[in-house]
């Protein structure tokens, strides 16, 4: 069912989306755009926090995806099993699940959102975009894509929770 879902998309290819859709997942390639939105944000006191966490909560999906759960799982790219499709990116070399755009995007979007709704709404329709080029450029299946999605909101959900709980404890200490 996977690559029934991966062709249909491969139909949808044409002249103005396969140079949008190589660009905009270029933007993820290592969290990139993300990492550069975060450093931006780290700039100014007001957006400082939402930079850091951003940072932090990237660096728990590198460890955990990254690292731990693609070297575990160990799965093959839609583009190693059907080498017939043709490719407009060359293949990537690390293993397919969970898709490390897609949790590095939802991660730092999930972040943005947590501190500023409306430019953390726009985050998470470009890490959507994000994530549907993946699938678009034939290196993800929809289940990578899930799993980036499901782990990156996960990851940034703790880390906002933890920081928030450290910070209470904080306050709890200065009252006494």
């Amino acid at each position: 069912m996977e690559f029934e879902i991966l062709y249909r998309i491969q139909e949808m290819h044409n002249a103005f989306l396969d140079p949008l859709m190589i660009g905009v997942s270029a933007l993820g390639n290592g969290g990139a755009i993300w990492l550069l939105t975060a450093a931006v944000l780290l700039l100014f006191r007001k957006t400082r926090k939402c930079g850091t966490l951003m940072l932090l909560s990237m660096a728990a999906c590198f460890l955990l995806g990254n690292l731990c759960i693609k070297n575990l799982v160990q799965r093959p790219r839609p583009c190693q099993i059907d080498t017939a499709v043709a490719l407009l990116i060359p293949v990537p070399g690390e293993y397919s699940f969970p898709s490390g755009h897609t949790l590095h995007s939802f991660t730092a979007a999930v972040m943005i959102f947590l501190h500023h709704r409306r430019a953390g709404i726009a985050a998470l329709l470009f890490a959507a975009l994000i994530a549907f080029s993946r699938m678009y450029l034939f290196v993800h299946f929809p289940t990578d894509i899930l799993g980036g999605m499901v782990l990156g909101i996960a990851v940034a959900l703790a880390v906002y929770a933890v920081w928030q709980k450290r910070q209470a404890c904080r306050e709890g200490e200065n009252r006494r």
